[in-house]
């Protein structure tokens, strides 16, 4: 690509990628223009976003593509020439317009979107990591779920996790749906995947942040809960269609998930964890940060143990203590509007013993339903105080106790 062509066919390409239903001229320019520069650049290129933040995405396009020769564009985005050549020569290589139109014909055939900050669904939590913002986000699922990751909390943590690790992702996960706060995670095995699953089993809202394409689901494994959460939340990524994730991408994808959390939750994680790197992006932006403390023999902890030295984050145990971090300590679970929940719930009461513990798959045949659905009912039991957990299982507090 040697030049910026805004015509009929650019627009015709661009326009099923947009959120708005008619979009206008201009506003289809400055998405088109916004695709390219997706193409172009590495996450988290404070250059690129400097001269996008100036200039806006199709006039600082302009300038690249010319060379950037003159000095107004570096003025007018408090850069210095060189910072802008320098720029240039990392993203000249790839203004092939072959590898674009690759990029946005495979959005197209996903159905994937393309959110810019021009539009009213863009999470306006982005914007606190200054020129180091994502340009846009590649979605998929309904991109007006974006403004709705408020209030939100990210949890993750190691991919290789223990079952006590998983165990308690999915709980808290559930607990927070069932409140309405919405979980942010990053789709990988592990306590990401643990936390998706509790959330989609509250029927609450979950999103996923990827840091590859959003058109190749990334593990495979997940293929199928990616596609869950792309049907009530979404799935979402900076970079274009056909990326692959990478190492330096994993780590940049981190600085979304911390931003888009009011508090992270770092549920399990080694000493070298990619988590303590998400840990250490929302400690930059002032986020509450919350580690799980957990058997000080127990590697799969030992991350979660210097952060709670190191970086003074919060020791956190229940979805309560959870909420207490973004300031919703009396946050309570959401009631259900139709009898059916009601029902459910009553059922899995019925299923629990006062003197036995039971374990989950037990109270789900004794209920007839699905360990999931279960799970997330045994949560809210749990936060008032109908039912309990131990090491054994599960068990219903008897009235006395409760007062």
């Amino acid at each position: 690509m040697t030049a910026f062509h805004w015509d009929e066919t650019a627009a015709h390409i661009v326009a099923p990628l947009a959120v708005s239903a008619e979009p206008g001229a201009d506003r289809l320019a400055r998405l088109y223009a916004t695709a390219v520069w997706s193409c172009l650049v590495e996450p988290g290129d404070g250059v690129a976003g400097a001269l996008v933040a100036a200039l806006g995405p199709d006039v600082a396009l302009q300038e690249v593509l010319a060379g950037a020769r003159g000095g107004i564009a570096a003025d007018a985005a408090g850069l210095t020439a060189a910072q802008v050549r320098a720029g240039v020569s990392r993203w000249k290589p790839r203004m092939r317009a072959e590898e674009i139109g690759f990029a946005l014909s495979q959005a197209r055939e996903v159905g994937a979107q393309l959110v810019t900050p021009d539009d009213d669904c863009w999470a306006p939590a982005l914007n606190d990591l200054g020129v180091h913002a994502p340009l846009c986000l590649w979605v998929r699922g309904d991109p007006r779920h974006l403004a709705q990751l408020d209030p939100a909390v990210a949890i993750v943590g190691a991919r290789a996790a223990t079952g006590y690790g998983e165990h308690l992702a999915g709980e808290f996960a559930a607990e927070l749906a069932g409140r309405g706060i919405a979980v942010i995670s990053g789709g990988a095995y592990g306590i990401d995947g643990a936390a998706h699953r509790g959330a989609l089993g509250a029927d609450g809202l979950t999103a996923a942040l990827v840091a590859g394409g959003v058109d190749k689901p990334y593990p495979a494994g997940h293929a199928d809960l990616l596609r869950r959460i792309g049907m009530t939340g979404v799935v979402a990524s900076e970079v274009p269609c056909g990326t692959v994730p990478s190492k330096w991408r994993f780590l940049q994808r981190n600085r979304l998930i911390a931003a888009l959390g009011g508090a992270t939750v770092v549920v399990e994680a080694g000493w070298r964890s990619g988590s303590l790197n998400t840990a250490s992006h929302a400690s930059d932006l002032g986020r509450p940060l919350g580690a799980v403390p957990g058997p000080v023999t127990s590697g799969s902890s030992a991350g979660c143990h210097r952060l709670l030295r190191e970086f003074d984050a919060h020791c956190v145990t229940t979805a309560d203590e959870v909420c207490e971090l973004i300031g919703r300590s009396n946050a309570a679970p959401i009631e259900a509007e139709t009898g059916k929940h009601t029902d459910d719930r009553t059922r899995v009461v019925d299923a629990l013993s006062s003197r036995s513990w039971r374990a989950v798959d037990d109270v789900a045949r004794r209920s007839g339903m699905a360990p999931a659905d279960v799970r997330t009912h045994l949560g809210l039991l749990a936060l008032e105080g109908t039912a309990e957990s131990g090491g054994a299982g599960w068990r219903r507090v008897a009235a006395t106790r409760r007062g």
